[in-house]
């Protein structure tokens, strides 16, 4: 796979450009300096080129995230076969620009100066200045527009080899960890990755945007997508936006790492509990910084999160330190475990044989001296397990007969930390049409 490192100042439109080529709105984007911190990944297909994009954050921006960006630049940069660097041309050329001109005539990259932000021809004026660099000749887009960005890839591709590796047919597992600000996410990920992939500092609120890493892992393909810190009323608005980003990292996740701080734990971690249970994802409730808590404190400690989160007590749950590496390796094993139920599918047969069994473990619900009457199941969806129910009255399931049902097809049907969702039809003499259904989310 080849690799290519969009790189300059802040606010330039680095980000616009990387959500522009690999086709999505993958970054975050604003007005205003400093939203990018962390080297962000994506994949783009180019003349049936495979190639890894990845959106750095703004170079000698002077505040307090300068070092830590540029270390992860230069992270970036390893591997990289080609640099996109990125000026804004009307702006004139800046001191953070020829530092940024300076660093990488040092690293000895192909470098392909960008002009953004021309959108038009009579703006093509302001290029003059950029033939100063050193870099040749200058590909004036709008990333905003998509205008000239067939002229770019074509320059990057002059820097790439042939490509011949082959793409693997196996989907990566895609897991996303959530949590409040500073629970220690982005540390998990970098004791995961054995890396210092993600910025990582002890103010709340360092992740400003949803971060991807692929990882392998015993033969398994990962993307592992450390999220930004759900906080319960956001102070900004890239605070808001960066919100929207986690949850629609977790709408796109195969399972979710739900990070607690075991020393630090309140209501808001029951509406994040109840965000990754509403998603249909299999969630592993993994309880951070487990190496904090004295001896003396453990069983107290264990206790009151059984209680706090007895509504999805159903998720499997793993103690762990990003410190010492501790519970690492449990949070991967688990999630291919779960990832394997979730997409499982069970014989129709063997459903309605189950069926039967339950009915005589639990007396159907009885009004008025008319019973609810199952008649037949079937598995309709994977990911999550969604089982349809024939009965004559949907109206006559309770809230507790389907939590034993759920219970039921958990333990029996060895899904175990599996969202299981029933949808429940109507047949029979009382069937009363659209009205009679009654779909019912776990």
């Amino acid at each position: 796979m080849h690799k290519v490192a969009i790189v300059g100042r802040p606010n330039v439109g680095k980000s616009s450009l990387f959500n522009r080529l690999i086709g999505r709105r993958e970054a975050v984007v604003a007005d205003f300096p400093g939203v990018t911190r962390d080297a962000k990944e994506g994949l783009m297909m180019y003349h049936n080129h495979r190639i890894t994009l990845i959106d750095t954050g703004g170079l000698w921006s002077g505040d307090e995230w300068e070092e830590a960006i540029r270390e992860k630049a230069e992270w970036a940069m390893e591997g990289a076969q080609a640099v996109i660097f990125v000026l804004d041309p009307r702006e004139g050329l800046s001191a953070a620009d020829y530092e940024v001109a300076d660093w990488l005539r040092k690293l000895g990259k192909p470098v392909i100066v960008v002009a953004n932000k021309i959108d038009s021809q009579k703006h093509e004026i302001y290029l003059a200045e950029l033939w100063g660099l050193g870099f040749g000749d200058p590909v004036a887009i709008s990333a905003e527009h998509a205008r000239g960005l067939d002229e770019l890839l074509d320059r990057v591709m002059t820097h790439l080899p042939e490509d011949t590796e082959d793409v693997p047919d196996i989907a990566p597992i895609r897991i996303s960890l959530i949590g409040r600000p500073n629970v220690g996410k982005s540390s998990l990920l970098n004791a995961i990755t054995q890396s210092d992939r993600a910025i990582v500092a002890d103010q709340p609120g360092t992740t400003r945007d949803s971060l991807d890493v692929e990882w392998d892992y015993g033969g398994q393909r990962f993307v592992l997508v450390d999220t930004a810190g759900i906080r319960k009323k956001p102070d900004t608005a890239i605070e808001d936006y960066a919100i929207q980003r986690s949850e629609a990292a977790i709408a796109r996740s195969d399972v979710i790492w739900l990070v607690l701080n075991a020393n630090d734990m309140g209501d808001h971690e029951l509406k994040l509990a109840n965000l990754a249970y509403d998603s249909g994802k299999p969630v592993i409730v993994v309880v951070n910084k487990w190496d904090l808590v004295p001896d003396a404190d453990l069983k107290s400690t264990e206790k009151d999160l059984n209680q706090k989160l007895h509504h999805i007590s159903f998720a499997p749950r793993v103690y762990t330190s990003a410190i010492n590496d501790y519970g690492i390796h449990d949070m991967l094993a688990e999630a291919m475990k779960l990832y394997e139920k979730w997409q499982s599918r069970v014989p129709t047969s063997e459903l309605n044989r189950w069926l039967e069994v339950w009915q005589m473990r639990q007396a159907v619900p009885n009004f008025h001296g008319k019973k609810l009457k199952l008649y037949f199941m079937t598995q309709v969806e994977t990911a999550p397990p969604t089982f349809a129910i024939f009965c004559n009255r949907a109206d006559f399931v309770t809230r507790a007969y389907e939590g034993f049902l759920q219970n039921r097809i958990r333990e029996d049907l060895q899904l175990a930390g599996v969202p299981v969702r029933l949808k429940w039809k109507e047949k029979g003499p009382y069937k009363r049409g659209k009205k009679g259904e009654k779909d019912d989310e776990e």
